[in-house]
Parts: C-alpha cells; sequence; structure tokens
C-alpha cells in the first residue's frame, strides 16, 4: 500500500506524542502537513517531525491534494466543526477525544461521514495498550468465567494541581467525565460491549477552584459542571459496573479497575490517578476463584495476586507527569489502524460509532444525576475487534 498522507491540525503539546509516533509507521501514514492558531508552533512542529507544509488556515489543510486524513489535535469546543470540515473536503478523520461535545454534534458528525463513505476515527486509543488487550485475551478465552461486574474509579484532588491547562475539565460541555473518565468508559465498552442504561447521582464540591501549578498558579477556575460522580452502568452483555469519578479527593488506595467474572477477578492495581485506563500498559493482576481469600473458614495463609502475560505490545506507562520530558507512550496507534482498515476494507477499532456511543454514556450519566432517574443509553456500537499481539506487523497489506 502506498502510505497516507496526514495533515495535523493542532499542534500544542500533545502533538508531540502524536507526530513522534506516527512517524515510526512510514509504510502506512507521511505527515504532509500543519495548521495551528498560532503560525510558529506549526512551524516548529513542522520543523522537528519533517512535516512538509505549513498552513494559515483550516481551510487551506483540508484542500491540500496531499492530504487524505485529517488529525484533529484541537480543543474540545473545536472538534466537531474542524472534523465537519475536513469530511466536507473529502477527508478521512481522527479526532483526540471527544468526538464532540455534545451527542448530537458527534452524531451529526458521524453521519456526515457515513454518508461521504469516509472513515472517522477517535481516541482514546489507550485501550489498545498491551494490558487492556490482555484483559480482552482473558476474558475471551474463559479464563475468568462471564464477567458480570466491575468497579472503576478515578479519584483524585483534581487537574489544577499538576496540569498546565486544568481549565476544560470544569467546564460544562466537558468536565471530568468527558475529559478523564472517557478512558475507563471506552475500554469498558471495548471490553464488555456497549451500555444499555445508566442510573448515577453527582454533586459540585466547590463553585471555584484554584490552580497551583506552573505560570497559571493562582488563577481561579470556574466550576461549571458535577465534580464527583458515582454511576451504575448495565451492559447489553448484562454485567453492571459502578464507575466513580473524583476530583474532590484528597488521597486513595482503590485500584483503577477490576472486573468480577464468575471464576475470577482481573484487577489494574495502581492508586496513581493518572494511570488505569488513562496509560498503554502497567500491571493486571487475576485471581481465580481456586485462589479466593475469602470463602474458607478458617482463612488460609493469602496468596499473591497473579501477574498476568502480557504477550502484547504498546505498554508504556508514561502519562506526562514530568512535563520537561518528552511523554513517551503509543498515541497515534488508533490512526495506524484506521488507514491499515480502510486499505483492508474492515472496520476500523477506535472508531466514530464507539466514539459516539461512549459519549452518549457520558451524557446519560449526566442525566440521570440530574434527573435522579435510570437513562436508557439511545445509542449502540459494535464491540471492536482485537488487537492483534504484533500488530501492525500482522496486517496483511
Amino acid at each position: 500500500m502506498e502510505p497516507m498522507g496526514v495533515g495535523v491540525i493542532g499542534t500544542g503539546d500533545i502533538s508531540d506524542v502524536y507526530l513522534a509516533n506516527l512517524n515510526k509507521y512510514p509504510q502506512v501514514v507521511r505527515l504532509v502537513a500543519a495548521q495551528n492558531r498560532t503560525r510558529a508552533k506549526a512551524e516548529r512542529q513542522a520543523a522537528r517531525y519533517g512535516i512538509g507544509r505549513v498552513h494559515d488556515t483550516v481551510e487551506e489543510l483540508v484542500a491540500d491534494p496531499e492530504v487524505e486524513l485529517v488529525l484533529n489535535l484541537t480543543t474540545p469546543d473545536a472538534h466537531a466543526a474542524i472534523n465537519d470540515a475536513a469530511l466536507a473536503a473529502g477527508r478521512h478523520v481522527y479526532s483526540e477525544k471527544p468526538l464532540a461535545t455534545t451527542t448530537q454534534d458527534a452524531r451529526r458528525t458521524l453521519d456526515h461521514a457515513h454518508d461521504l463513505g469516509l472513515r472517522l476515527g477517535c481516541a482514546p486509543d489507550t485501550w489498545l495498550g498491551g494490558r487492556a488487550q490482555t484483559m480482552r485475551e482473558i476474558i475471551d478465552s474463559g479464563q475468568v468465567g462471564e464477567i458480570t461486574a466491575g468497579v472503576a474509579t478515578i479519584v483524585y484532588p483534581g487537574l489544577e494541581w499538576f496540569h498546565p491547562s486544568p481549565f476544560q475539565s470544569y467546564r460544562a460541555d466537558v468536565g471530568p467525565l468527558a475529559d478523564i473518565g472517557i478512558y475507563y468508559v471506552s475500554v469498558l465498552v471495548s471490553l464488555l460491549g456497549p451500555v444499555r442504561q445508566v442510573a448515577a447521582m453527582g454533586k459540585r464540591t466547590f463553585d471555584e477552584r484554584t490552580a497551583h501549578y506552573g505560570p497559571i498558579a493562582g488563577r481561579p477556575i470556574p466550576v461549571e459542571v458535577e465534580t464527583h460522580v458515582s454511576a451504575s452502568l448495565l451492559f447489553e452483555s448484562g454485567a453492571i459496573v459502578t464507575l466513580l469519578v473524583s476530583t474532590d479527593v484528597p488521597d486513595s488506595q482503590l485500584p483503577r479497575l477490576e472486573l468480577y467474572g464468575t471464576s475470577g477477578t482481573l484487577c489494574m492495581p495502581e492508586a496513581e490517578p493518572m494511570a488505569g485506563p488513562n496509560i498503554f500498559g502497567g500491571p493486571l493482576w487475576i485471581r481465580t476463584l481456586d485462589e479466593a481469600r475469602f470463602k474458607d473458614i478458617p482463612r488460609p495463609d493469602p496468596m499473591p495476586w497473579t501477574a498476568a502475560e502480557n504477550h502484547h505490545r504498546f505498554n508504556e506507562t508514561d502519562f506526562g507527569a514530568d512535563p520537561s520530558v518528552p511523554r513517551i507512550n503509543s498515541r497515534g496507534i488508533g490512526l495506524v489502524d484506521e488507514v491499515l482498515a480502510i486499505a483492508e476494507g474492515r472496520p476500523m477499532r477506535c472508531s466514530g460509532e464507539l466514539a459516539h456511543h461512549v459519549l452518549d454514556v457520558i451524557e446519560s450519566i449526566y442525566t440521570s444525576s440530574r434527573r435522579r432517574l435510570f437513562v436508557d443509553v439511545a445509542s449502540s456500537c459494535r464491540r471492536p475487534a482485537p488487537l492483534p499481539a504484533d500488530f501492525p506487523d500482522s496486517e496483511p497489506v
């Protein structure tokens, strides 16, 4: 196959890891153009990553004849408009998360792509990492039986303590659920399939917070959305998962994710709130019913958890904890899969359908919390195919 020409719109901090990774796959993609509101940033990234042209406007980039796919790395409020513009120009799209700031806008963009026969992909792609794919392999093998329940938690004191720009995490159109919780909902849908119904309660603990990190330290942060949300998610498979997302917790020892099968448990054990589904790799523990600690009296001596054997690629654990060090992870592998899916005529994994459904789940959680109702999730999606352990070498093209 000929590598697909990619134009990137938005060359801020997150673009480094995307562009560095995409340059690792010259047989699949080639970076041909860049655009940013501040031209100097686009020029800097173009020089750093060998991008041939810099455009002044979105319209110029999507009209570039060498651009076949647009990578949209702008802020969430701009995603829908730029995605639609790229599709209207006949370009495939891969967007940073979320696909849009409303389910309605996401649905419109998805329908637009479908009507034009174009592919629409969306982050996060961390669930393509080695740890989540090992979980998928174990679940599909039946090693822990049927998954009936689970708990997913992201609890910490908030992005304002360590992030250079925490404002979107507290805006009404994004919030902690669509900013960070989206990684958790995405991995759950990739493992268990679509969500049928949700029930939730939430609260906004503070009307205003204060930035504590970097040049913006001391600046007030208006809070427009719930910052502590507890939700129950009923999946079409029958599994029920409790999701707890809170930026109001000083500290915690909760694991990031546990899934409970009829004959075993899978655990992402880190206490670090930016780990878990937010990263590609990391420890994965498994314990079967035969090894269970709490089914016999007197209690047996505890057995250690077993570390699940991981044969998959993409196992980085960096989440940008040190801003002075370039991030090293596999962001962008979802775009590589999209290009290969186009060439092979198969479904892509980080699809617009999945991203739309995840956003629908998040909106349904807010609706349930605010109206104190069980809410049926209107959309559904295909459970994506697992990623081969040797991807992309295993691809036929």
